[in-house]
């Protein structure tokens, strides 16, 4: 075979063996084995696709050339790829044998080979040439002259069937181009349904043409047209994703209750759309013929919006207040022989199967819906965990014995802003519950949920990425792929390829900065946020009022985020330390933070004559500085150090009541105070 001069000429540089230690893969393959030697890249690297036609390919393809020319500036000679069998003789060569239906039984498995001269990507379905085709874009190496893939061959397929996202855009709206540039980070790290919660007490999200009252009344103008939907449905649809809508109900219907009051459970009640977070009582009126009525008619203009064959219901959080406190329905639940208003809640859901039926659709609830009434078709989604006084996994291995398909999410709640580690460690298949082959069956996999009470257009990226690559790989790879500290290497170089996608967690904490420092040098600010991190568990929102629906989202708080860089750092550093006083090396690098936070300091003092949000955050600083100095005595053993002070020191910056936000290197200072 003759090649390019520019490839003879490349032949001749030295590569270093590349090792499967130093991939970035994510998720990790199931089956992996890398080969002496590389394929070079060049302006002549052609792309042909053989086997089944498939749109979804074509653009997958013709979008990987695009990404991996912005990559290397090699300037391709191939532009977009639109048919089958156009340069046969091309070096990369993608075989489909079949195109892939959006369900979950589809085959998601391919296998990728490299060698110096050909790269050969094989797949069951166009889907799984997608994931493929993600794979060999991580693969691409580089040395100081040229990019290149390593000698590789990969066989792989996931563990898991749902490898979802939750994308709350009920709470805060969230505008067509957020849940674009989501779906496609979705498809890079092979995650495959895309769960979009359109209905809560804040607001109804769907533009409707024979019940216009919903997104006219409960909508404050922030809703998804007809249009805009099935544009998105074809926009996943192209990059192998599921859509699974939400409308909650019976519960969560304060927004539906604004549009359609008669059908509440509290009579002559003016309902209003919420403006804060948190559990509410309005609710559906089960014994209401009305209410079926008007929800038929949702689902018969809404279900076909999606092709996906489920629906997902809510079914959460209904505390029955309303239910309790209105006779007409407790006269009707006698009548029913229900006895609680978790059976009264069951009758109610099981009317809407038949609806969901004739749209071809299946039922899907979270975890409340399921009773001994329930239909085994419905899936059930697991939530509620140690926070809500439930082990662990404790509700996914119950509907997994009860024969129910249950999806977890108890552990992937994202919006928590708990670190990357928590999430990557949770387990779907516990041992513990003692599931049998059948029962482990039916758990269909799991769903990162990013629940939008905290979250803008501005911010939400940040509070999803890049801990969601990290839920991805729990959800694909083996059970054996657990090792964290290999994780968060490889979640780095991941964390910094989705900017080309348009994910903007990174980019954007610099447009949060600027608006912090009124538009001065941002440099203080940034480092101070490297080791803060938002309030977790919720406690950030006091009762669920301190921020309203329509709150800035704009603060010192939202441009910190989990795992603070900085903070993960020193808290190993200090534990490198504290196992080893005499390392000086080390010692030293500690002392370095220090100094440079007391530095720091005087920064944001300066900065705040000018910029008043600044204050708000200003005495953890004022603290951390504080701390620091008596640290800095400590490790340089200097008198002046002192041991009472520090200790109350320590106190005032673990107080939490600064700006929303907490010091990432709380317990590490207290290991330095403490540490002899």
């Amino acid at each position: 075979m003759k090649y390019p001069i520019i490839t003879l000429l490349l032949s001749i540089f030295s590569f270093g063996q590349v090792q499967k230690e130093q991939l970035n893969l994510m998720p990790w393959p199931k089956e992996i084995k890398v080969n002496s030697g590389n394929f070079i890249l060049n302006k002549d690297f052609k792309i042909n696709i053989n086997g089944a036609s498939s749109d979804r390919v074509y653009k997958a393809a013709s979008k990987f050339l695009r990404r991996l020319d912005g990559r290397t500036g090699t300037f391709f000679n191939q532009g977009f790829i639109t048919q089958n069998n156009e340069f046969p003789g091309a070096n990369f060569q993608i075989s489909v044998k079949n195109v892939a239906s959006l369900n979950l039984n589809r085959d998601e498995s391919y296998q990728l080979s490299v060698s110096e001269d050909k790269i050969n990507l094989t797949a069951n379905t166009d889907i799984g040439a997608i994931y493929g085709l993600e794979t060999l874009l991580q693969l691409l190496q580089n040395n100081s002259k040229t990019y290149y893939f390593p000698l590789i061959s990969i066989n792989d397929n996931p563990r898991f069937k749902w490898r979802g996202l939750m994308i709350d855009a009920a709470r805060r709206f969230q505008p067509i181009e957020v849940i674009k540039r989501n779906l496609d980070a979705m498809a890079a790290v092979k995650m495959n349904v895309f769960h979009w919660h359109l209905v809560d007490d804040q607001g109804w999200r769907i533009e409707m043409k024979n019940l216009k009252q919903l997104h006219e009344k409960a909508s404050d103008g922030l809703y998804y047209t007809q249009e805009e939907i099935k544009n998105v449905v074809k926009y996943a649809s192209d990059l192998g994703i599921m859509v699974v809508p939400e409308i909650d109900v019976p519960g969560h219907a304060s927004a539906i209750l604004t549009a359609f009051p008669e059908i509440g459970s509290t009579p002559n009640f003016k309902y209003s759309v919420e403006r804060n977070a948190g559990i509410f009582t309005p609710t559906l009126d089960p014994s209401n013929p009305k209410t079926y009525t008007i929800l038929e008619k949702i689902f018969d203009e809404v279900c076909p919006l999606f092709p996906s064959d489920i629906f997902h219901i809510g079914g959460d959080e209904n505390e029955g207040k309303e239910w309790d406190a209105n006779p007409k329905i407790q006269e009707f639940k006698k009548s029913k022989n229900l006895k609680t208003n978790h059976d009264l809640q069951t009758y109610f859901t099981m009317k809407l199967v038949p609806m969901l039926k004739k749209h071809h659709k299946k039922l899907m609830g979270w975890e409340e819906i399921m009773t001994n009434e329930m239909s085994k078709e419905a899936i059930i989604h697991a939530w509620k965990g140690p926070n809500e006084g439930k082990p662990a996994g404790e509700s996914l291995a119950q509907a997994a014995k009860n024969g129910y398909k249950t999806v977890l999410s108890n552990g992937f709640y994202i919006d928590l802003v708990l670190g990357v580690e928590n999430h990557y460690l949770t387990e779907p298949i516990n041992e513990k519950f003692n599931l049998n082959k059948s029962e482990i069956e039916n758990i269909l996999g799991g769903e990162a949920t990013m629940w939008s009470e905290l979250a803008s257009p501005l911010t939400i990226d940040s509070r999803i990425w890049p801990r969601t690559a990290a839920i991805a790989e729990r959800l694909w790879s083996d059970v054996s792929v657990k090792d964290v500290k290999d994780m968060k290497r490889r979640l780095s170089s991941v964390s910094v390829r989705l900017e080309e996608l348009g994910i903007t967690h990174l980019r954007n904490k610099g447009v949060i900065l600027r608006n912090i420092s009124n538009n001065q040098n941002t440099s203080a600010v940034e480092e101070f946020s490297k080791i803060c991190e938002p309030l977790k568990l919720y406690s950030r929102n006091k009762g669920g009022t301190e921020y309203q629906m329509y709150s800035p989202l704009t603060l010192f708080a939202d441009a910190c985020t989990p795992d603070a860089s900085d903070a993960v750092l020193f808290n190993d550093l200090v534990n490198e330390f504290t196992n080893n006083k005499t390392n000086e090396t080390v010692k030293s690098q500690i002392l370095e933070f220090l100094k440079k936070w007391k530095n720091n300091h005087s920064e944001l003092v300066k900065l705040n004559e000018n910029a008043p949000i600044i204050g708000s955050f200003l005495p953890l600083s004022k603290s951390l500085n504080d701390i620091s100095t008596q640290l800095i005595y400590k490790l340089e053993n200097n008198s002046n150090y002192n041991p009472e002070l520090a200790n109350k020191l320590w106190i005032e910056c673990n107080s939490k009541e600064y700006a929303d936000v907490e010091l990432g290197i709380a317990e590490s200072l207290k290991k330095l105070i403490t540490f002899i």
